[in-house]
């Protein structure tokens, strides 16, 4: 690459950044001359996925086989990572930026969408290719096939998740789990809000996507819910109890009928540390507890024993009486953080507790039933085309799930659309391509479309036979596009010809 080749490519990837910080703040679709970075996390040192070639090339090694069942990004997309080194990249450097808005004659139109893509959408490692490209300023669909055919979504089910608790959820919102006086003297019970993130972990030790947190996005701490619980009992002169816990919040099946205790935990509204057996595990797909809510009460209880309080017996599953006086509680980060987090590192057992967030919001089950109900009902209420939808879950390892890849670009647009400030978070939360999440091992030097490398934030989707891709990319003139790829196949480098399909739209003014 020359070097003026390589300062275009950094412009672009500096454009996106812009595109995205214009985007957190409500602003127009269209890149600022202002210099900007890629979004928020951009540079992050993400693991390096067993089995990944540098360029982004996926190779297939022992324990790695063809044709297995995948069943999420966590696995596809960052990858196991046992023993696996992190890959370091950096970010762009700021500079100036493409000029603001393209005006009419630089509008891409469906014709000049159709001519870029016309050879790699027929890529024959794409097997059966439903999509769709719209612009993200207007919505309007610039080209597309198959665009209103229903097509397995695989973790792309996320961006509907996302945004209907963010539709349904006040911002503000935050996760409570609580300690409430029993129905015995003497008793306290445990409650479970359904957050997932509770750790055990002090802040200085928690990871997500293998980086440190920070005061908005650091979780409630299990410790600091035991010390304001002991404080509390002992100043009412209580320093004997015994710890009852309840998970009455959900109702329905406890398991995903695709539970593997790796890839998602049992469903519970309480839990530490998402259920992981190691909470400190960087693996992508952990080991996890048969019994994620017995583990959190265990812990609490020794917590409290530590803090000074005697706990008698062993921790016993309850449901609190109703209106019982609270005695401490902790709070989970907000609810667009938690958005944030579960889409940038496709993280399913999140995604389930988020989805039980927007049931509850819409007085429905906490349930996988009520959870799938209440999504498709926002998207109604925000005028998202639902037909041939079909839901079972919030995470995407259903595969009786279906979407059309229409109701992606729509999604993605009402997420960019001025009017809808609440939903930007899902924007905000999508990987950027070759930097962060689960795209941060692809849009490599040698994948044929590394040039989309920082321009690219999309949400990643993979399960046995099926690829997706859906998100946003800045065009050569500096215009944001959506586009969702539904890819069908049984052999190939499937992802790779997906990512050169949107390094193509990223190449393409499209006039």
């Amino acid at each position: 690459m020359n070097a003026r080749a390589r300062v275009w490519r950094g412009r672009r990837a500096v454009a996106a950044g812009a595109v995205a910080t214009v985007l957190a703040v409500a602003g127009p679709l269209t890149v600022p001359t202002a210099a900007a970075d890629p979004g928020p996390a951009a540079g992050r040192q993400d693991r390096h996925r067993s089995g990944d070639g540098t360029d982004g090339t996926r190779r297939h090694g022992a324990g790695d086989a063809v044709g297995v069942d995948d069943r999420t990004d966590r696995r596809n997309d960052s990858g196991p990572g046992k023993g696996t080194a992190r890959r370091h990249r950096s970010a762009p450097v700021k500079g100036p930026v493409l000029a603001a808005a393209a005006d009419a004659a630089g509008m891409p139109t469906g014709d000049g969408v159709q001519r870029s893509l016309d050879q790699a959408v027929h890529d024959p490692a794409l097997g059966t290719l439903d999509f769709a490209v719209a612009d993200a300023t207007t919505g309007r669909l610039l080209h597309g096939s198959g665009e209103n055919t229903p097509a397995t979504p695989a973790s792309t089910t996320k961006l509907a998740t996302a945004v209907a608790a963010l539709a349904l959820i006040p911002p503000t919102t935050r996760i409570a789990t609580t300690v409430v006086r029993g129905g015995a003297p003497g008793s306290i019970t445990l409650v479970g809000g359904g957050d997932p993130t509770l750790t055990v972990l002090p802040a200085d030790q928690v990871r997500i996507g293998g980086q440190p947190v920070d005061a908005d996005t650091a979780p409630a701490s299990l410790a600091d819910l035991a010390a304001r619980t002991a404080a509390a009992l002992k100043a009412a002169g209580t320093t004997t109890v015994r710890l009852g816990y309840d998970t009455s919040l959900y109702t329905g099946p406890l398991l995903h009928p695709e539970h593997d205790a790796t890839n998602i935990a049992a469903v519970t509204p309480l839990m530490i540390d998402e259920g992981r057996i190691d909470p400190k595990s960087p693996d992508e797909a952990p080991a996890r507890v048969f019994d994620p809510a017995g583990q959190a009460a265990a812990a609490f209880a020794d917590r409290l024993r530590a803090e000074g309080v005697t706990v008698d017996g062993a921790p016993a599953q309850t449901t609190a009486p109703a209106g019982a006086p609270t005695i401490a509680e902790v709070r989970s980060p907000t609810v667009p953080r938690l958005v944030e987090r579960l889409l940038t590192t496709s993280d399913n057992t999140l995604a389930e507790a988020v989805a039980r967030q927007a049931a509850i919001a819409a007085k429905r089950p906490a349930s996988f039933e009520g959870a799938s109900a209440a999504t498709l009902q926002a998207l109604t209420t925000l005028g998202v085309p639902t037909a041939g939808v079909v839901l079972n879950d919030g995470s995407g390892l259903s595969r009786k799930n279906l979407v059309p890849p229409i109701t992606l670009t729509e999604l993605l647009a009402r997420a960019a659309a001025p009017d809808h400030p609440e939903l930007r978070p899902v924007l905000t939360g999508l990987p950027v391509a070759g930097f962060t999440g689960t795209l941060v091992n692809r849009f490599g030097a040698r994948s044929g479309a590394a040039e989309a490398a920082g321009i690219v934030r999309a949400k990643t989707g993979t399960l046995a036979g099926v690829v997706t891709l859906a998100g946003t990319v800045v065009d050569a003139d500096g215009r944001v596009l959506v586009f969702a790829l539904m890819s069908r196949t049984n052999g190939g480098d499937a992802r790779g010809a997906v990512d050169r399909i949107v390094a193509r739209i990223a190449a393409c003014g499209c006039h």
